[in-house]
């Protein structure tokens, strides 16, 4: 078997016929490590300089990214993601300019893309346009945090249909009948989201999110990360030592706010928190 990549490198992926996201988790179940996932907003500060920012943290050893579309109403993001929402719009940003960055970025990067959206740009832009759309530009998922896995019977016959991954939400106020659903209709992993409340680093987390993390794995051999409030190494490490996969956002968007050398900035957080998780 081939060593493990070092954190600063892209792990290479699985390609066999799978989606990107299952490969890439198998591939780290393989090499014994778990999964550092970077959230940014698509278009802030621009779709360029997104397209860049993608393209670094693959570098920088990310092994999935999830992509924020922007969204007038975001009920689930605190201040800073707000914020980036509302720059973004400001730049007229649209679903149909991100599809057409994102199959831009396909013909040189190789890393995992979900879509963090809300339901309504989805149901204007069309269901099944959107998964089409998804499966050609070259995303790989869609989490959809105002959709109940209940209510989501045509997202998930299209995502399906364009073998583009469902991912749903569990909170730590979710019964075992609850995660029970969320994990059949889950695909390519399950979001746990460490606390009550909105998106935003946290200088403390609940101390119960290991346990709460087991009780979903003894539920489902999906993968499950963990999101909302990481903000530093440390917290990313003591939580990759039993989740799958460890989802950072807030804490990099504020980065890429301040608007100061992003790359650089945004790349060298990314590697620190990479060997973190990388060696849980």
């Amino acid at each position: 078997m081939n060593p493990a990549p070092s954190s600063s490198s892209p792990a290479p992926i699985i390609r066999c016929g799978v989606n990107r996201i299952d490969g890439r988790f198998k591939l780290l179940k393989i090499q014994k490590r778990k999964a550092f996932i970077a959230y940014i907003t698509a278009g802030d500060p621009n779709l360029a300089a997104t397209g860049r920012i993608i393209s670094a943290l693959e570098r920088s050893g990310v092994d999935l990214i999830e992509l924020g579309i922007p969204f007038s109403d975001p009920l689930a993001d605190g201040p800073t993601i707000q914020a980036a929402s509302h720059r973004a719009l400001l730049k007229k940003v649209s679903l149909k300019k991100i599809f057409d960055m994102v199959s831009r970025l396909r013909k040189d990067i190789g890393i995992p893309l979900v879509f963090m959206t809300y339901y309504n740009p989805v149901l204007k832009y069309g269901i099944d346009r959107f998964f089409k759309s998804c499966r050609t530009s070259g995303v790989d998922g869609v989490i959809v945090p105002d959709l109940p896995c209940e209510e989501a019977g045509d997202l998930i016959s299209s995502g399906r249909k364009s073998a583009v991954a469902t991912i749903f939400l569990a909170a730590p106020t979710s019964t075992p009948k609850r995660i029970s659903q969320i994990q059949k209709k889950s695909s390519g992993f399950i979001y746990y989201v460490s606390l009550t409340g909105v998106t935003g680093a946290r200088a403390r987390l609940p101390d119960e999110i290991a346990s709460q993390v087991r009780r979903i794995k003894a539920l489902t051999a999906k993968p499950v990360a963990v999101g909302f409030g990481v903000s530093n190494a440390k917290q990313a490490r003591d939580i990759a030592k039993d989740a799958d996969g460890v989802i950072v956002g807030s804490a990099i968007v504020k980065i890429i706010g301040e608007k100061k050398d992003i790359v650089k900035r945004v790349s060298k957080f990314a590697q620190t928190l990479g060997k973190a998780i990388h060696s849980a």
